[in-house]
């Protein structure tokens, strides 16, 4: 079995929003779809079982239907992590069959919490989306929110948003929660404005849990997170964020044996693992 099970491919740095929190890559140039089509490729025969197309927004870029249709010919389980705002019927009515999960964020449950992290609007655009793929029963759903400053206080309510949307998603619904981390490639970021401790992230988990919910919450904090993706960046280079670095092994595609490799890397393999586990298309 490869040490990685889930390889996050960032095929774009663009991105309608500009999150201070995000560790996704910026300014990066893009691989062409050939290129692309390789990694996906290379991917699926190092044994790994699912590609996660991300960004900046994966929507961004012209050819990801036709990357999505190789990955899913490959037998990759298929995920895309988008902002929401661009995804459309027309969308996944073409490419949806070959998408096993869609992920969006939530940043908060009003439009006044929402902008403080995201651009106005995005609290409705996510609501259409959620509202678009209660027509694909055969997409999974993820909804993630970074744990800021902003909006600790108001995840109970999002929580509580999500139940009234779990009873109308004809597939599985997850809800991860993550704790910010301090780790960006933009080095204007303040920190210390933003990130919420591990005392206040704890209980976080501990109100929103007092209450039952019918989906599976994943409580992710900056320790979970720390070395445990294997990112390949726009330009296909293999990437571990460890700590607050990027620590980057070149082009993925000459790299000969990525096992190898990263076992002498901080890659956390079991742990990628474990949380590898939590998400899987049924069987």
């Amino acid at each position: 079995m490869s040490r990685v099970a889930t390889f996050d491919f960032h095929v774009t740095s663009e991105c309608s929003q500009q999150c201070a929190y995000c560790w996704g890559p910026q300014g990066i140039p893009e691989v062409d779809t050939d290129t692309a089509r390789a990694i996906i490729t290379k991917i699926r025969a190092g044994g790994s079982r699912r590609i996660v197309f991300t960004g900046g927004d994966p929507l961004l870029r012209a050819d990801l239907g036709s990357l999505i249709r190789h990955a899913a010919q490959q037998g990759l389980e298929v995920a895309v992590s988008t902002t929401g705002d661009r995804l459309t019927a027309s969308f996944l009515d073409s490419y949806g069959a070959h998408i096993d999960l869609i992920s969006l964020p939530l940043d908060g449950s009003t439009e006044e919490i929402s902008r403080r992290t995201k651009e106005p609007g995005h609290l409705a655009a996510v609501m259409a989306a959620l509202d678009l793929l209660e027509s694909y029963p055969g997409i999974d759903v993820k909804v993630a929110t970074p744990v800021t400053r902003h909006n600790v206080e108001d995840v109970p309510n999002i929580a509580r948003l999500l139940d009234e949307r779990a009873v109308r998603l004809p597939g599985r619904l997850f809800y991860n929660v993550f704790q910010a981390f301090p780790r960006s490639m933009s080095s204007e970021v303040a920190w210390s404005e933003m990130i919420v401790d591990d005392s206040a992230f704890d209980s976080l988990q501990q109100r929103v849990e007092a209450t039952p919910h019918s989906y599976r919450i994943n409580w992710l904090s900056h320790q979970t997170l720390d070395k445990l993706y294997a990112m390949i960046f726009p330009d296909g280079t293999l990437t571990v964020p460890v700590g607050a670095e990027f620590r980057n092994y070149g082009p993925f595609l000459e790299v000969g044996d990525i096992d190898a490799l990263l076992a002498n890397t901080e890659f956390d393999a079991p742990k990628h693992q474990l949380h590898a586990a939590g998400w899987s298309r049924p069987s």
